[in-house]
Protein backbone atom coordinates (compact mmCIF):
# COMPACT_ATOMS: atom_id res chain seq x y z
CA UNK A 1 0.00 0.00 0.00
CA UNK A 2 1.34 3.74 -0.87
CA UNK A 3 2.62 6.09 1.85
CA UNK A 4 -1.12 7.85 1.55
CA UNK A 5 -3.15 4.44 1.70
CA UNK A 6 -1.42 3.95 5.24
CA UNK A 7 -1.80 7.57 6.01
CA UNK A 8 -5.77 7.18 5.03
CA UNK A 9 -5.79 3.95 7.15
CA UNK A 10 -4.59 5.75 10.02
CA UNK A 11 -2.22 3.61 11.48
CA UNK A 12 0.64 4.96 9.87
CA UNK A 13 -0.15 8.24 11.18
CA UNK A 14 -0.26 7.10 14.60
CA UNK A 15 3.41 5.64 14.17
CA UNK A 16 4.71 9.13 12.52
CA UNK A 17 3.84 10.52 16.12
CA UNK A 18 5.21 13.57 17.88
CA UNK A 19 4.71 17.23 16.37
CA UNK A 20 4.02 16.54 13.14
CA UNK A 21 1.48 13.16 13.78
CA UNK A 22 -0.08 16.35 15.87
CA UNK A 23 -0.03 18.74 12.90
CA UNK A 24 -1.42 16.09 10.47
CA UNK A 25 -3.90 14.52 12.82
CA UNK A 26 -5.27 18.13 13.14
CA UNK A 27 -5.46 18.22 9.38
CA UNK A 28 -7.14 14.83 8.89
CA UNK A 29 -9.23 15.41 11.98
CA UNK A 30 -7.63 12.41 14.07
CA UNK A 31 -5.25 12.12 17.28
CA UNK A 32 -1.89 10.89 15.31
CA UNK A 33 0.10 12.61 18.36
CA UNK A 34 -1.79 10.13 21.19
CA UNK A 35 1.64 7.47 20.31
CA UNK A 36 1.53 3.94 19.63
CA UNK A 37 -1.07 1.96 21.88
CA UNK A 38 -2.95 -0.60 20.52
CA UNK A 39 -0.79 -0.81 17.10
CA UNK A 40 0.54 -4.37 16.28
CA UNK A 41 4.18 -4.00 17.25
CA UNK A 42 5.38 -4.99 14.21
CA UNK A 43 4.45 -1.82 13.40
CA UNK A 44 5.90 0.03 16.07
CA UNK A 45 9.33 -1.35 15.22
CA UNK A 46 9.34 1.37 12.53
CA UNK A 47 11.38 4.15 12.98
CA UNK A 48 13.27 6.97 11.03
CA UNK A 49 14.54 6.52 8.32
CA UNK A 50 11.43 4.48 6.85
CA UNK A 51 10.58 5.70 3.14
CA UNK A 52 7.18 5.77 3.58
CA UNK A 53 7.43 7.76 7.31
CA UNK A 54 9.65 9.86 5.33
CA UNK A 55 7.35 10.91 2.74
CA UNK A 56 4.55 11.26 4.79
CA UNK A 57 6.99 13.88 7.07
CA UNK A 58 8.15 15.65 4.19
CA UNK A 59 4.60 16.10 2.92
CA UNK A 60 3.43 17.60 6.48
CA UNK A 61 6.25 19.72 7.05
CA UNK A 62 6.55 20.87 3.85
CA UNK A 63 2.55 22.77 3.54
CA UNK A 64 2.44 23.15 7.22
CA UNK A 65 5.87 25.52 7.69
CA UNK A 66 4.88 27.01 4.03
CA UNK A 67 1.66 27.92 5.37
CA UNK A 68 3.84 29.51 8.62
CA UNK A 69 5.94 30.94 6.08
CA UNK A 70 3.42 32.87 4.01
CA UNK A 71 2.05 34.55 7.42
CA UNK A 72 5.20 35.20 8.70
CA UNK A 73 4.69 39.17 7.98
CA UNK A 74 1.96 39.30 9.00
CA UNK A 75 -0.35 38.52 6.23
CA UNK A 76 -0.97 35.85 3.17
CA UNK A 77 -0.55 37.21 0.26
CA UNK A 78 -2.75 35.96 -2.85
CA UNK A 79 0.96 35.27 -4.69
CA UNK A 80 1.45 32.91 -1.87
CA UNK A 81 -1.95 31.03 -1.86
CA UNK A 82 -1.16 30.72 -5.55
CA UNK A 83 2.13 29.15 -4.66
CA UNK A 84 0.43 26.61 -2.73
CA UNK A 85 -1.72 25.48 -5.12
CA UNK A 86 0.63 25.48 -8.02
CA UNK A 87 2.72 23.21 -6.02
CA UNK A 88 -0.43 21.60 -5.47
CA UNK A 89 -1.05 21.25 -9.83
CA UNK A 90 2.59 19.99 -10.04
CA UNK A 91 1.95 17.47 -7.72
CA UNK A 92 -1.07 15.57 -9.11
CA UNK A 93 -2.49 15.35 -6.24
CA UNK A 94 -5.78 13.17 -5.68
CA UNK A 95 -8.67 15.51 -4.19
CA UNK A 96 -8.65 14.35 -0.70
CA UNK A 97 -4.47 14.81 -0.72
CA UNK A 98 -5.01 18.24 -2.49
CA UNK A 99 -8.17 19.28 0.55
CA UNK A 100 -4.95 17.56 3.39
CA UNK A 101 -2.52 19.92 1.99
CA UNK A 102 -4.41 23.01 1.97
CA UNK A 103 -5.58 22.21 5.45
CA UNK A 104 -1.99 21.52 6.60
CA UNK A 105 -0.97 25.03 4.82
CA UNK A 106 -3.84 26.53 7.40
CA UNK A 107 -2.65 24.89 10.61
CA UNK A 108 0.80 26.46 9.09
CA UNK A 109 -0.67 29.90 9.52
CA UNK A 110 -2.57 29.12 13.12
CA UNK A 111 -0.99 31.08 16.11
CA UNK A 112 0.24 28.01 17.81
CA UNK A 113 1.87 26.39 15.28
CA UNK A 114 5.06 24.81 16.30
CA UNK A 115 7.24 25.65 14.05
CA UNK A 116 10.65 24.42 15.95
CA UNK A 117 9.61 20.87 16.95
CA UNK A 118 7.84 19.91 13.62
CA UNK A 119 11.29 21.15 11.90
CA UNK A 120 13.18 19.36 14.67
CA UNK A 121 11.20 16.24 13.71
CA UNK A 122 11.66 16.35 10.39
CA UNK A 123 15.43 16.93 10.72
CA UNK A 124 15.13 13.61 12.32
CA UNK A 125 12.89 11.91 10.42
CA UNK A 126 15.24 12.28 7.50
CA UNK A 127 17.62 10.58 8.71
CA UNK A 128 20.74 12.43 7.65
CA UNK A 129 19.19 12.53 3.83
CA UNK A 130 21.10 15.94 2.85
CA UNK A 131 19.52 16.07 -0.24
CA UNK A 132 15.92 15.48 0.98
CA UNK A 133 16.48 18.01 3.46
CA UNK A 134 17.39 20.50 0.91
CA UNK A 135 14.86 19.61 -1.64
CA UNK A 136 12.69 21.02 1.02
CA UNK A 137 14.33 24.34 2.31
CA UNK A 138 14.25 24.95 -1.65
CA UNK A 139 10.60 24.56 -1.67
CA UNK A 140 10.29 27.15 1.27
CA UNK A 141 12.78 29.42 -0.40
CA UNK A 142 10.62 28.91 -3.32
CA UNK A 143 7.19 30.02 -1.17
CA UNK A 144 9.10 33.13 0.13
CA UNK A 145 9.26 34.45 -3.42
CA UNK A 146 6.41 33.63 -4.72
CA UNK A 147 5.36 37.83 -5.10
CA UNK A 148 8.64 37.95 -6.43
CA UNK A 149 10.68 39.48 -3.68
CA UNK A 150 12.07 38.15 0.01
CA UNK A 151 11.54 40.38 2.43
CA UNK A 152 14.02 40.78 5.93
CA UNK A 153 11.23 38.91 7.93
CA UNK A 154 11.05 36.02 5.78
CA UNK A 155 14.76 35.63 5.46
CA UNK A 156 15.12 35.82 9.02
CA UNK A 157 12.75 32.65 9.67
CA UNK A 158 14.15 30.31 6.61
CA UNK A 159 17.54 31.28 8.17
CA UNK A 160 16.44 30.38 11.51
CA UNK A 161 14.93 27.01 9.84
CA UNK A 162 18.26 26.38 8.31
CA UNK A 163 19.87 26.49 11.92
CA UNK A 164 17.06 23.58 12.97
CA UNK A 165 17.92 21.73 9.93
CA UNK A 166 21.76 21.90 10.65
CA UNK A 167 22.36 24.26 7.15
CA UNK A 168 24.82 27.05 6.95
CA UNK A 169 24.07 30.52 5.91
CA UNK A 170 26.47 29.79 2.97
CA UNK A 171 24.37 26.54 1.64
CA UNK A 172 21.34 28.48 2.03
CA UNK A 173 22.85 32.03 0.50
CA UNK A 174 23.63 29.43 -2.50
CA UNK A 175 19.84 27.53 -2.40
CA UNK A 176 18.74 31.13 -2.81
CA UNK A 177 20.63 32.59 -5.11
CA UNK A 178 19.41 29.68 -6.99
CA UNK A 179 15.82 30.02 -6.77
CA UNK A 180 15.86 33.55 -6.99
CA UNK A 181 17.37 33.12 -10.39
CA UNK A 182 14.56 30.29 -11.44
CA UNK A 183 11.86 33.09 -10.42
CA UNK A 184 13.55 35.26 -12.32
CA UNK A 185 13.27 33.02 -15.49
CA UNK A 186 10.09 31.90 -14.66
CA UNK A 187 9.21 36.13 -15.12
CA UNK A 188 8.82 36.83 -11.43
CA UNK A 189 6.67 34.68 -8.93
CA UNK A 190 3.62 32.71 -9.66
CA UNK A 191 2.20 34.95 -12.12
CA UNK A 192 3.45 33.97 -14.62
CA UNK A 193 1.80 30.87 -16.43
CA UNK A 194 5.00 29.84 -19.17
CA UNK A 195 9.22 29.72 -19.01
CA UNK A 196 8.71 31.18 -22.55
CA UNK A 197 11.32 33.63 -22.06
CA UNK A 198 15.32 33.08 -22.48
CA UNK A 199 17.57 32.56 -19.59
CA UNK A 200 20.06 35.17 -18.93
CA UNK A 201 23.61 34.25 -18.29
CA UNK A 202 23.61 35.44 -14.68
CA UNK A 203 20.82 33.26 -14.12
CA UNK A 204 22.34 30.46 -15.62
CA UNK A 205 25.32 30.80 -13.49
CA UNK A 206 22.99 31.39 -10.10
CA UNK A 207 21.36 28.37 -11.55
CA UNK A 208 24.37 26.16 -11.62
CA UNK A 209 25.61 27.75 -7.97
CA UNK A 210 28.87 28.92 -9.73
CA UNK A 211 30.72 32.06 -10.51
CA UNK A 212 31.63 33.14 -14.14
CA UNK A 213 35.13 33.12 -13.20
CA UNK A 214 34.82 29.53 -12.46
CA UNK A 215 36.58 26.89 -14.60
CA UNK A 216 35.44 24.89 -16.97
CA UNK A 217 36.13 22.02 -15.00
CA UNK A 218 34.35 23.15 -12.26
CA UNK A 219 30.99 24.47 -14.13
CA UNK A 220 30.81 20.54 -14.90
CA UNK A 221 31.03 19.32 -11.52
CA UNK A 222 28.63 21.96 -9.91
CA UNK A 223 26.26 20.46 -13.24
CA UNK A 224 26.65 16.66 -12.25
CA UNK A 225 26.55 17.60 -8.13
CA UNK A 226 22.64 19.44 -8.97
CA UNK A 227 21.79 16.76 -11.56
CA UNK A 228 22.48 14.35 -9.28
CA UNK A 229 21.23 16.09 -5.98
CA UNK A 230 17.55 16.91 -8.30
CA UNK A 231 17.22 13.57 -9.60
CA UNK A 232 13.76 12.55 -9.12
CA UNK A 233 14.04 8.88 -8.99
CA UNK A 234 16.90 8.89 -6.38
CA UNK A 235 14.88 12.07 -4.09
CA UNK A 236 11.91 9.38 -4.46
CA UNK A 237 14.19 6.42 -3.11
CA UNK A 238 14.98 9.09 -0.15
CA UNK A 239 11.56 9.76 0.78
CA UNK A 240 10.51 12.27 -1.51
CA UNK A 241 6.40 11.59 -2.57
CA UNK A 242 6.09 9.99 -5.69
CA UNK A 243 3.44 12.96 -6.49
CA UNK A 244 6.11 15.87 -6.15
CA UNK A 245 8.59 13.90 -9.21
CA UNK A 246 6.52 16.32 -11.56
CA UNK A 247 8.33 19.07 -9.28
CA UNK A 248 11.91 18.00 -9.46
CA UNK A 249 11.93 16.89 -12.89
CA UNK A 250 10.94 20.36 -13.21
CA UNK A 251 14.28 21.51 -11.30
CA UNK A 252 16.33 19.10 -13.38
CA UNK A 253 15.11 20.55 -16.76
CA UNK A 254 15.97 24.33 -15.26
CA UNK A 255 19.68 22.66 -14.74
CA UNK A 256 20.09 21.22 -18.00
CA UNK A 257 18.51 24.39 -19.61
CA UNK A 258 21.35 26.76 -17.31
CA UNK A 259 24.29 24.14 -18.11
CA UNK A 260 23.37 23.94 -22.30
CA UNK A 261 23.63 28.29 -22.07
CA UNK A 262 26.60 28.40 -19.99
CA UNK A 263 28.06 25.69 -22.86
CA UNK A 264 26.85 27.49 -25.37
CA UNK A 265 28.58 30.92 -24.23
CA UNK A 266 31.81 29.08 -23.59
CA UNK A 267 32.09 26.62 -26.48
CA UNK A 268 32.45 24.02 -23.68
CA UNK A 269 32.58 20.76 -25.41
Amino acid sequence: MSWWGKLVGGAFGFMLGGPLGAVLGAALGHRFDKGLQGLPEERVSWGPGDQERVQTAFFTATFSVMGHLAKADGRVSPDEIRLAESLMVQMSLSAEMRKTAIRLFNEGKSDGFPLDEVVEQFRRECHRRQTLIQMFLEIQIQAAYADGSMDEVERSLLLHICGLLNISEFTFQRLERMVRAQTHYAGGGERAPSRTKTLSLDDAYAILSVSPNASDKAVKRAYRRLISQHHPDKLVSKGLPEEMMKMAAQKTDEIKKAYERVKETRSMA
